[in-house]
This record gives structure tokens, sequence and C-alpha cells, in this order.
């Protein structure tokens, strides 16, 4: 009985004289940024692995491609500084680990200040042409549609969070636990040329200077109080998408619609996706009707592609109507005439109750040879979705080989995710549905750390530069234990694995 209900689908283009798929080896349903990235780190152990995609056969309510390691939400990997932010941590921990999805990032990255920005379809490129190169891994081009794992010993499930109605299905007999799901909005992309520059800017808040990028990487577009007064009320009067059968569904608060944000309050979008701080209008010259140099609100674009020809609207995450999108955006000042190569939309997104489920290696408690990874598990974000297919993966290759791979330190980036992930997280005492929510990584989830509170002159640190101070060396503690926890690993699976100092 396989996992792979064959009455359905036969592979299209798995290579099999290698291994067969009773023999040893690792399958990986999803290829997705966690299950690329977890058969990539498996594959480099040695191991074979065979690498389940259900697209382009069977598409999805977002993906347009049958690319691997689609990104169908932002473009943006966020934050690439690992000595203040938790995200930028992970990237460092990832590349140290010889992450694929980091090498592709890199090679394809676009500007976008202090943060990490890619070309979206020559990232997604670049994550296929090296997955299908690779001689440990088969590619197989079908839809999993049942879970039976007797002949399958070693499994990860990375379907992410357009996990098919089927799949979620068995997923759910098999745990036994009710199915949490919210929805991810999509934000719009709009053409460069189709913005009005007498209004717009370049500008990155702040002016902050970050890796491959500059100080005026974002498109700014302001609004005074009035308009953006006006913008509020349109938005909250605007036609939505109905919810149907997925009504009563909550939203991830890291990645909410603008109207769910507008209906919050009439400050919430302008202390959110169109805050005003740390930018100043070029256009402004004193005069009477013209721009105040300090807008009351600001929508920024953040460049999608390596041509510069595309923008997104950044954190515009929208389940409005598409007519109303395109009415609504071309209010705001410098998209008046817009073009719109892609408008927003919503799609779907499951996740299993982890803490309750899962051991601290990501296996299911109940039934150990079946793995979890990426967004399915509870994480959030394309960072740290990659990042725990990457420990699965090698998690995976060291069960194989008969060894134990403990997870990082929870004083990492990595280890603190999958620490929340598999029982950080304090579940209510109500009789209610499990509290579980996804989680972006975060120095909310690191052990608490002792530091230096005062200045080299003596003077107690307050603030900013107290929460600088505590960032910075949560960082550098973080760093120096994952170079521990390598350096460990390395020494055991070279005493196990003689391939392994070559």
């Amino acid at each position: 009985m396989y996992l792979l209900d064959p009455m359905k689908q036969q592979p299209h283009n798995a290579v099999m004289s290698r291994n067969s798929r009773d023999e040893p080896a690792i399958h990986i349903i999803g290829a997705g940024l966690a299950g690329s990235e977890a058969a990539w780190q498996a594959a480099e152990t040695g191991a074979h692995v065979f690498l389940h995609e259900m697209r382009p056969g069977r598409m999805t309510e977002a993906h347009q491609t049958g690319n691997l390691a689609e990104l169908v939400c932002s473009n943006s990997f966020r934050s690439d500084d690992s000595d203040n932010n938790a995200v930028g941590l992970i990237h460092h921990e990832m590349r140290s680990m010889a992450s694929l999805i980091m090498r592709c990032a890199d090679e394809n990255k676009v500007p976008a200040g202090s943060a990490l920005a890619v070309d979206r379809d020559g990232f997604s490129l670049a994550v296929t042409r090296a997955i299908e190169a690779h001689p440990g891994i088969t590619k197989i081009d079908e839809e999993i549609s049942s879970i039976a794992v007797e002949s399958w010993n070693n499994v990860i499930i990375s379907t992410g969070p357009l996990t098919s109605s089927s799949l979620a299905e068995a997923i759910g007999a098999l745990t036994g636990e009710e199915q949490l799901a919210f929805f991810d909005a999509i934000a719009p992309i709009i053409h460069r040329d189709s913005i009005d520059f007498s209004k717009a800017w370049y500008q990155s808040r702040y002016d902050k200077v970050g890796p491959g990028g500059g100080a005026a990487d974002y498109i700014n577009c302001p609004l005074d109080r009035e308009q953006y007064s006006a913008f509020v009320e349109a938005v909250n009067q605007a036609e939505k998408v109905e919810f149907k059968e997925w009504e009563g569904t909550p939203y991830f608060s890291g990645c909410q619609p603008i109207e769910i944000m507008a209906a919050s309050g009439p400050d919430t979008l302008r202390h959110g996706p169109m805050k005003p701080f740390g930018l100043t209008n070029p256009n402004a010259n004193g005069e009477p009707g013209a721009p105040a140099a300090k807008a009351h609100a600001v929508v920024q674009l953040r460049q999608d592609n390596v041509l510069g020809t595309l923008y997104n609207m950044v954190g515009f995450q929208t389940k409005l109507k598409h007519a109303e999108q395109v009415r609504l955006f071309r209010t705001i000042p410098g998209l008046e005439n817009a073009e719109f190569a892609r408008l927003g939309g919503l799609h779907r997104n499951t996740f299993i109750n982890s803490p309750a489920l899962l051991d601290p290696r990501l296996r299911l408690k109940t039934e150990p040879r079946v793995r979890f990874a990426g967004q399915i598990t509870g994480c959030e974000g394309y960072v740290e979705s990659a990042a725990t297919g990457l420990i699965a993966g090698r998690m995976a290759a060291a069960d194989l080989a008969g060894r134990t791979l403990e997870p990082p330190p929870p004083t990492t980036a990595l280890g603190a995710l999958l620490n929340h992930i598999t029982g950080g997280h304090i579940e209510t005492i109500d009789a209610g549905p499990p509290s579980f929510q996804p989680m972006n990584v975060n120095f909310g989830l690191f052990p608490p750390i002792e530091f230096q509170k005062t200045s080299p002159q003596g003077k107690r640190l307050r603030g900013s530069e107290k929460s600088a101070a505590r960032k910075r060396a949560l960082t550098a503690r973080a760093k120096m234990d994952l170079g521990a926890w390598l350096a460990s690993s390395r020494r055991e699976e070279t005493g196990r694995n003689p391939r392994a100092a070559e």
C-alpha cells in the first residue's frame, strides 16, 4: 500500500533505474520551498530521494507555473540583517548549512534596501534546475491523495498551505486532529512605467542601505490626511470576495488583508503597511497646494523582478474584488494610471496542531516514519518554511543512515522556531479549538539572555538602545551555539559515515 494511490496517476518523468520506490529512500510529498530544501539536504548526504509534486498536473488556487518553490504571496525573504533581526539570523543559519533556497535567493536577488527580495521567476527556475539535475533526487509529477506508510519507511509531508483536499482529509484521518485553516492574501503587482513619478519617489525607509540594495529601493506614494481618510472609508465600503465554505476562518496577524486592518480602526493602516515614518517627499516645495514633506500615510512598492519593470504593493494583501482593487488603488497619488500585472487574491492555508502531534524531530508521535515540514507545521513565511524543510531533510537522512540528529539548540533561530512548533506553544485551558497559530521566527521565541545594559561610558541603556543591545546579544549567542552544534553533528556523521569526511 502506497502513499500514492496507483490507480489515479503514474509518474511522468521519474527515472526509476537507480532505486525502486520500495527500496530504502526518503519520500517527500510537496516540492515547495520546504520540500525542495528537504530533498536537497537529504540528497547531499548521499540518501536517495523521491520528490512528489502534483503540479503542473493539478494546480492550486494561487500557483501559476509548474516550477518548484514558486513564490505566490510576495517576493521578499524579509530582513537580511543577521545581527539585529531574527529573520536575518535564520538566513545566516541556513547559509551556514548550505541551503539551496538561500543560494538560489542570493543568486536572484533584486534591490530591496536591507531586505532580501528576489526575482520570483528566476528564483523558482534556479531551484527547479538544481533539483532536477541532482543525481540523488527522482522528481515525480503526481498527486498523492492518500496516506498509508507501511511500504514507505521515511516520509516528509511538506505540502504547505495549499494541501489538496483529498490529502488534507487523509492527514486529518492519520492525525485524528481537526485541521485548522486561515487565509493568506496575495498583494497586487504594478507595471513600473505606469507610475506617476511627479507624485511618487524612490526612497528606503530612513534611507537604510542593505545587502545588494541602496537607500532608494522602494517607490513611495504619499497621501495627505483627507486622501487617507477617503481611502480607508472606500476600502471599508468596497465589495469583498465572499467566504463561502471558508466562512469564519481566522486570519494570520502577520499577513492580514488591508480591508481587515481598515475595519479594525481608522489609523491601523497608517501604523501598518501605510506608515509614513522615515520618509521625506522630495516633491514638497512649500508652495500652496504642494505636497507636504511628511505625508500622513504612504503606500510603498517593492521591486518584484530583476528587470525592475514590476513592483508589488508592500503589505497590500487583499480579498477585494478585482474591479474594486483597480478602482481604489488608482485613487492613490502616483497610481492614477496604474497598470496591474496581477491583482490581489486569496489562498487557503492549512496546518496541523503541531505541538500536540509532532516530536522535537518533526515526526508524528503516533507514526514516527512520517515527518512534517514547512507551513503545514504552523510556521509562517518563506524562510521559516524552507528552514524547517532543511532540518527535516537532514533528520530524515540521519534516520536512513541509522543515526539520530538532535534539533539545533533553542538559542538558535532554527532551534527556537522548531521549539515553538513542537512544544514551545502554550495551549489555552478552555475546551475550544486548539489555540496554536502560525508564527514567524522572532526574538520572542528565544530563551532569555543576560546582556550588558550600560554603554561603554557607563550610562544605563534605555528604550531602543537597550532593545538593540539585547538583539545583538541574542544573535551573537545564536551564531556561537549554531557553530558548536554543526561541529558536533559533523563529528557524529563522520564517525558513522566515512564518506562524510571526504
